[in-house]
């Protein structure tokens, strides 16, 4: 605390990370991730990339322990920072472990958020294929295919895919989207379409767009349908 209130974060940091690895050593895992978890709140501010680094060991430790719950809390604060920090690469694999524990304990709502996050961070990325891939994937989680989630990434692609930005924007002003952590509702909000928003629409698409919302949903469904038939 001496070290904190005189600005020395750095070295208060390094300290309790010792102190976390005797925990571990003493057989008090518990106390050591708690440890490593005050560490990084107090240096998140100053070091988001230590910050980062000590949540994760925080949630290996948590994970270790199969206490679940708290080692997801643990790479849901680093995959945040991850964002923010715009280290997109290592957020992608960040919400991949948490997806992969909120599928193994059976949250699969959960799920289907994490996927959202996936698939805004992989657009940033400009890798719709990875994009794309993951929403195929997520079919493997009960309940995601015919969920409002899976109908609002299916939108989602394909505005981004035909160079839509009214759609894209659309989708990503949706409660679902705008009521996600700060984080990724931004980077729905900031999510600009390649070549700058030049439609390339079919014809008919205005022609969809007079008969309202349900001839977007029937362009899910084929999407749906076409999907569905390989992960059977």
């Amino acid at each position: 605390v001496a070290l904190q209130e005189m600005g020395r974060l750095p070295e208060a940091v390094q300290l309790i990370e010792k102190a976390s690895m005797m925990y571990l050593e003493n057989g008090t895992p518990d106390t050591a991730a708690i440890a490593l978890e005050r560490a990084g709140k107090l240096i998140e501010n100053v070091s988001p990339e230590k910050a980062v680094q000590l949540y994760q060991q925080a949630a290996s430790v948590f994970e270790n322990e199969e206490r679940l719950r708290q080692a997801l809390e643990m790479l849901g604060k680093a995959s945040r920072l991850l964002v923010r920090g715009r280290r997109l690469d290592e957020a992608a694999l960040s919400l991949q472990k948490e997806k992969s524990i909120y599928k193994e304990i059976e949250n699969y709502p959960t799920c289907y958020k994490k996927t959202i996050a996936q698939v805004l961070v992989h657009l940033h990325r400009n890798d719709y294929v990875a994009a794309e891939r993951c929403v195929r994937e997520s079919y493997s989680i009960p309940g995601f295919n015919g969920s409002e989630d899976c109908a609002a990434l299916e939108q989602l692609l394909e505005g981004y895919d035909q160079q839509d930005q009214d759609q894209v924007s659309e989708v990503c002003n949706l409660p679902l989207f705008k009521y996600m952590d700060n984080d990724y509702a931004k980077l729905g909000l900031t999510l600009v379409v390649p070549g700058g928003g030049i439609k390339k629409k079919s014809p008919n698409a205005a022609q969809d767009k007079a008969r309202g919302p349900a001839a977007a949903g029937s362009h899910a469904d084929e999407e749906e349908d076409e999907y569905s038939g390989g992960l059977c």
